[in-house]
């Protein structure tokens, strides 16, 4: 299967946009960054896992609902795409390509850099999904900046081994079920991503803590820091231990 002569092809295409904001990622813009990302159906709402690391307090605490989320236009739309991923992966892929490509085009005319988050509301490995000529989105796209939060242990130790594509960065996200594992994270000098419950702390297990509710993009915060965020949503009736302590 040709990958890019398939982006032509109207039968790889559902009726919605793949690539969308929230009031997150638009933030970047006053740093100079054009910012879209993929919202699907988070956990196994739409009938398959797209977050095969999370918690209990994590589904609990999600922020699929939060904003433009809450309609529920939205969520179907969130659970096609989720779908479509799954029956038609070849078809997706294709259609994310031309999206972002056109999406690069935008922010050029804006004058902002892109950047794209593809997990909003999932937790994929990216880095291993492939299209028919076996290329990732990164693959594609060398020169552009990607970026994600992730629970998976794994794919985060392989991120800071250096084997993951070099325009791919990754934050660790805590949960109230994997501190040991943000230790570790954090004593290979990567990020680690906490919800705290009221005012950010300027430390976590020794680390500075930075505020990631100032802008999304991850991957100018120095390295070996924790993000701080603050709670929204349902997340602020969290009994799980998911919501740290300020």
């Amino acid at each position: 299967m040709n990958f890019l002569l398939h982006t032509l092809n109207p039968q790889y295409y559902i009726a919605m946009k793949l690539l969308s904001e929230n009031n997150k990622i638009t933030k970047g813009e006053k740093f100079g960054f054009y910012t879209l990302g993929v919202h699907l159906s988070p956990a196994n709402k739409s009938g398959f896992n797209v977050c095969p690391w999370a918690s209990k307090g994590c589904a609990l605490a999600c922020l699929d609902t939060a904003g433009m989320g809450a309609f529920s236009n939205v969520q179907d739309s969130r659970i096609k795409k989720t779908q479509f991923f799954f029956e038609n992966k070849q078809g997706f892929l294709c259609q994310l390509v031309k999206e972002i490509g056109l999406a690069v085009k935008r922010a050029d005319k804006k004058g902002l850099t892109p950047c794209f988050r593809l997990n909003l509301t999932s937790d994929l490995p990216w880095e291993s999904i492939r299209n028919g000529d076996r290329k990732t989105i990164f693959d594609l796209f060398p020169t552009v900046q990607f970026y994600d939060y992730t629970k998976g242990f794994s794919r985060m130790k392989s991120y800071l081994q250096g084997e993951m594509p070099k325009n791919y960065h990754l934050t660790f996200s805590r949960s109230e079920s994997n501190d040991a594992q943000c230790e570790i994270i954090l004593a290979l000098g990567g990020n680690v991503a906490c919800v705290f419950s009221d005012e950010l702390p300027k430390t976590w297990q020794g680390k500075r803590v930075v505020n990631g509710d100032k802008s999304d993009l991850r991957f100018n915060d120095p390295q070996g820091c924790v993000v701080g965020l603050s709670t929204k949503g349902k997340a602020k009736k969290d009994e799980s231990g998911f919501v740290l302590p300020s």
